[in-house]
């Protein structure tokens, strides 16, 4: 790919982005109106901005962090609206960047196993089928094991995603047990020659304890054929739970060792503050965002293109028309 179509590629991308952030840009910029109409950084104007990032789902006390960096930066001087939103743009970017990190698929192990897990309806199936796509298109090899056992319809979802990527997908009748399905797979993707293994899971609640042990336990016989797998255990969430998605990442790190977390339905909610959140306190590597329906609606995570586009830092400083009203 040219330097050129390489540059096109990455605007398209961030288009996406900033259209399925669309939702939480309009709570947060909408609740910064006070502060924006004002020319000095002061204390009421933080204050302002720090329940504007509260109604964003940052949490209150990641808010007043936020607030307070800003603050740090220009208190007490004037500033424009556009330079508020860059030093907001910069505070975020800062609290993210922890947790930017490449999904990188191992050569050492083949195939690569990934575990993905995630409670019901947070978009985990599809995720996994716009995953095998992806490393698809870039060459590898891939596998995928239907592992949600439970539903017929997860079972079928994950095929119809096998024949759009040219994907094999291992997978048995409903209510087949998932250790053995995991096993099994494992072994032939292995003597297939597979880059990677990306294994479904139930969608399960992440209160029920029969259900985790469940997990626990794919992950356990994986290691009968490589004591080193699952090489990742994705958690994936669904944005549109907000704060909700904490105690998830929660409980579901005490079952298993994730790895990393990827966030889907961005482009459905007002509440995408939340991985801000989640970046701070758990300083998990998010791997991938999920911003719409396309294979190309699920991005690597970038931290400063996610501020940008949340905050709008990247839009031209509009005149100011008496005061600074834009």
């Amino acid at each position: 790919m040219s330097d050129r179509d390489s540059s096109t590629a990455r605007q398209g991308m961030f288009a996406r982005l900033k259209a399925g952030l669309a939702r939480t840009a309009t709570q947060l910029t909408g609740g910064l109106n006070d502060v924006l109409m004002k020319m000095r950084l002061d204390e009421d104007t933080l204050r302002t901005l720090e329940d504007a990032l509260i109604r964003a789902d940052l949490g209150t006390a990641l808010a007043h962090e936020v607030a307070a960096d800003v603050g740090t930066k220009r208190y007490d001087m004037e500033i424009s609206a556009h330079e508020l939103k860059k030093v907001l743009a910069e505070s975020i970017t800062k609290f993210l960047q922890p947790s930017v990190k490449e999904f990188v698929i191992d050569p050492a192990c083949k195939p690569f196993v990934v575990l993905v897990a995630g409670v019901n309806g947070t978009g985990k199936t599809t995720t996994i089928g716009k995953l095998a796509a992806r490393l698809a298109a870039d060459g590898r090899k891939v596998w995928m094991a239907a592992g949600d056992t439970f539903r017929a319809a997860a079972i079928d979802q994950l095929k119809i995603w096998g024949e759009r990527a040219h994907v094999p997908v291992f997978a048995r009748e409903p209510g087949a047990d998932a250790a053995a399905l995991a096993f099994d797979a494992f072994a032939e993707a292995r003597a297939q020659g597979a880059d990677v293994l990306l294994i479904d899971t139930a969608g399960r609640l992440h209160n029920k304890a029969g259900l985790m042990a469940e997990l626990q336990k794919i992950a356990r016989v994986l290691k009968k054929i490589d004591p080193s797998a699952p090489h990742a255990v994705l958690l994936v969430l669904d944005a549109t739970t907000g704060q909700n998605a904490i105690s998830q990442v929660e409980a579901f790190k005490d079952a298993v060792p994730l790895t990393g977390l990827v966030m889907t339905k961005l482009d459905g909610t007002a509440k995408g503050g939340i991985l801000i959140a989640l970046a701070h306190r758990f300083g998990l590597p998010i791997y991938f965002v999920g911003v719409g329906e396309t294979v190309s609606d699920l991005q690597p995570f970038d931290a400063k293109d996610f501020a940008t586009a949340l905050t709008g830092a990247d839009e031209p400083e509009k005149p100011s028309i008496g005061a600074w009203r834009f």
